[in-house]
């Protein structure tokens, strides 16, 4: 290890940041300044990585879960030789420039995750590393270890503050996660002062509690940092942090170790000041050391090679592991599925939940492919998330597919977004829908990343029942559907949670959610004869006008089936005239032509919309006194009984009918 070399790349890294961040007039200088050694250690010695390959599937992961110090990344990135470009630099926090403010995955080649909002990239990295583990019981053999990598990440306070982070390492150490590494820059400083108003845990003695080698050091000394990442790796039945006591913005003169350099440029006196301190001319912008350019190429030989003999072994496994080579490259292939598949597997008013139906899909689906891997916060039983004969994923079973996550909603989903990062795996998760709230952020990353995990949400409106307000969904829906790139999927009957299930294995880059009845639903028939096709446009014809059309109702989930029998039910003739629309994906229907939407819903009729939930967003489509809905609380009580409260009835919807 050359220290003399690895200061200079830490110092060279240390100057890029502050003149990007000075540049932009923007940015977070105290993480840069403050913890350069370790990304000097990381990317100019310690981590296997190839940077005309930033994809390769056997590199070391590097989270950077204190995502407000993105110069630190960008920096490394640059310098070890990955497509980030000096003027991508110049150009920090400008828009097309590939240095957002916060790491962005998809847009920056060496990103291995979009961080900022803090603890998640912990818990994201707590996923790639069970991948890890999955694809090394998976594809390695006794000949050729293809799999065989770290996981890393750079946390600070904020990161080990959040409670995300906490359940995530707990569940890690559970899981004997050996090769994960965390490094907590510990510089004891927040935004609002000293950590010391409001953050005086003994964080050592709980990572100890949590499972975890807990090892410490100066964040300056690169012998030290060196000897315990080697005791981390050799330790195999724990994940390791490594407590690097810091100073944040060292070499800040007037600044350094205080909360003004966290996350304001330093301004010209200070930085000049700063650039003196470590040698180098005030003048200069965006300097890089010659000799820090030479050691990187001469790195870049090495890891060439590297690479290049994995690959030889790489070709050697697939001639003689073929099946597994397959499984391994078409890991995210579609299977094509049928109306006839799933048309032939139920009969016409047979009663069953839309959560049973999603359990038979999972049983189905999960033979054909192999790389779904599930779970569920606690609710295994009532999400109806796991198909019976599933291989439970542990510390002494890395080839199981689903995972125990325990009471741990936020970190089940954003470990989750970390196991699709990872590649070759298809996560789905399950809850109740009432505490989407728990795991919202970790949804909006990933809608914001583009990745299609499945979201298997149950007990999904006033007819959970017994259980009352605090379990009854009311406002969800309206508030999962306001996220971009979210798709939320109400399924009527067991057909149509076949169907919307094979949509969500299709959308790779959108993350779906199943919402889910626990009581039973009549499968019912479906007068569009291309109701399979059309659905995946958000709605189709549930039942068609048999007179001049003059009346449509809209409706998702179970309601669809109420709506269904009272039509059937009413001796009222003129309901003739009434076409029946369900819409288990609101949002993809807004999107459709002009054409389509007409084509469902003309102009010229009138619409009611009948949605147990609240009626934000359905103004759109009706009136908003042609909402059936609930915009208040529930209660505790029989399901039945919850429904005539709540005007949930067959008159109801007659009158309401009538009225139109």
């Amino acid at each position: 290890m050359d220290i003399t070399s690895l200061q200079k790349i830490a110092n060279s890294s240390r100057l890029l940041a502050i003149d990007a961040i000075q540049t932009a007039n923007s940015g977070h200088p105290g993480l840069p300044l403050g913890a350069a050694e370790i990304g000097a250690y990381l990317y100019g010695y310690a981590m296997n990585y190839y940077s005309k390959d930033p994809l390769w599937i056997n590199r070391d992961r590097f989270v950077l879960s204190a995502g407000h110090g993105s110069m630190f990344l960008y920096s490394y990135l640059h310098l070890a030789g990955y497509d980030v470009s000096l003027e991508d630099i110049k150009n920090f926090r400008k828009i097309g420039s590939k240095c957002a403010g916060h790491p962005e995955f998809g847009l920056t080649p060496g990103v291995d995750a979009t961080s900022g909002p803090l603890g998640q990239g912990v818990a994201m990295a707590v996923g790639m590393a069970i991948a890890e583990t999955m694809a090394s019981a998976t594809y390695n053999t006794e000949k050729f270890n293809i799999f065989d990598h770290y996981t890393y990440i750079l946390a600070g306070d904020g990161d080990l503050s959040e409670g995300v982070s906490s359940e995530a390492c707990s569940l890690a150490g559970h899981l004997q996660l050996g090769k994960l590494i965390m490094f907590y820059d510990s510089n004891k400083i927040s935004i609002d002062g000293g950590t010391e108003v409001s953050f005086t845990e003994d964080v050592h003695s709980r990572y100890l509690s949590y499972g975890w080698q807990v090892l410490s050091c100066s964040m300056y000394d690169f012998e030290a940092i060196n000897n315990l990442t080697q005791q981390a790796k050799e330790c195999s039945d724990k994940p390791t942090l490594i407590i690097l006591e810091s100073v944040i913005g060292k070499g800040a003169p007037n600044k350094q170790g205080t909360p003004d350099v966290h996350g304001s440029p330093l301004g010209e006196e200070e930085l000049r000041k700063t650039k003196a301190y470590y040698g180098e001319d005030p003048d200069k912008k965006f300097y890089v050391d010659p000799d820090v350019h030479s050691y990187f190429e001469k790195k870049e030989a090495l890891k060439l090679e590297k690479y290049s003999l994995w690959q030889e072994m790489y070709t050697q496994w697939k001639q003689e592991n073929p099946e597994k080579a397959t499984e391994l490259e078409q890991s995210n292939h579609h299977v094509e599925i049928t109306k006839e598949m799933v048309s032939n597997r139920y009969k016409i008013d047979e009663a069953i939940s839309t959560r049973d139906a999603s359990l038979h899909a999972i049983g189905s689906y999960s033979k054909l492919y192999t790389n779904l891997v599930g779970g569920s916060a606690d609710l295994s039983g009532p999400n109806r998330t796991l198909a019976p004969h599933t291989p439970i994923y542990s510390a002494k079973n890395r080839s199981g597919k689903y995972i125990h996550y325990g009471v741990r909603e936020f970190a089940m989903a954003t470990i989750a977004n970390g196991l699709f990062l990872y590649g070759h795996f298809r996560p789905f998760i399950g809850t109740f829908l009432a505490f989407s709230d728990y795991f919202r952020p970790a949804l909006r990353l990933s809608a914001l990343m583009e990745l299609g995990v499945i979201y298997v949400l149950t007990h999904d409106s006033i007819y959970v029942g017994e259980d009352g307000p605090t379990h009854q969904p009311i406002e969800h829906l309206a508030a999962l559907r306001a996220i971009p790139n979210v798709s939320v999927q109400r399924p009527a009957d067991a057909e149509e949670t076949i169907a919307i299930w094979d949509i969500a294995l299709t959308r790779t880059k959108t993350p779906t959610l199943l919402v889910l009845s626990r009581q039973g639903l009549p499968v019912f028939k479906k007068d569009d004869p291309n109701w399979f096709d059309n659905i995946k446009k958000g709605a189709y014809i549930a039942k068609e006008a048999t007179s001049d059309l003059k009346r449509v109702v809209v409706a998702t989930g179970s309601e669809v089936s109420l709506v269904l029998q009272t039509i059937a039910n009413s001796n009222d003739s003129s309901f003739d005239n009434i076409r029946v629309i369900s819409m288990p994906d609101r949002e993809m229907f807004y999107k459709q032509s002009h054409e389509y939407r007409s084509r469902l819903i003309p102009d010229n009729v009138e619409v009611l919309v009948v949605e147990a939930g609240v009626k934000m967003g359905w103004e759109r489509i009706a009136n908003e006194n042609n909402i059936l809905s609930v915009d208040h609380f529930g209660a505790s009580g029989p399901a039945e009984e919850l429904g005539k409260q709540f005007n949930f009835t067959q008159e109801n919807i007659i009158q309401m009918l009538n009225n139109l």
